[in-house]
């Protein structure tokens, strides 16, 4: 019965680490195309000298909240890559345990 829960408790954890990986995968591109748009939006009036299209590009107000928006894009790229890399080192973690786990098995079953 304890083996049963915790052969139940490892699958949920690899299931659980394989949708965590999904999810931080496609946070982190999403994250990227909006932190390159931001990034383009602050430097394409420095760099193309076009300072006025519909709105005022250089106005401080709209500068700061590009700012704050691709800090907080930073965070996003932060936190999806965290979360990748720890997705990624749990399901080492559980294929090393599922080794341990099948040579405990293998010497159980010798002796």
């Amino acid at each position: 019965m304890i083996v049963e829960a915790h052969e139940e408790f490892i699958q949920h954890i690899e299931a659980g680490q394989r949708r965590m990986k999904t999810l931080s995968v496609v946070t982190l591109v999403v994250a990227i195309f909006l932190g390159a748009s931001y990034a383009v939006q602050i430097v394409y009036p420095f760099a193309f000298g076009q300072s006025v299209v519909t709105v005022n590009l250089l106005d401080p107000s709209l500068l700061v909240l590009e700012l704050v928006a691709l800090i907080l894009t930073f965070a996003w790229i932060f936190v999806g890559a965290t979360d990748y890399l720890f997705a990624t080192r749990l399901g080492r973690m559980v294929k090393e345990a599922r080794a341990a786990e099948q040579e405990l098995e293998k010497k159980l079953e010798a002796s």
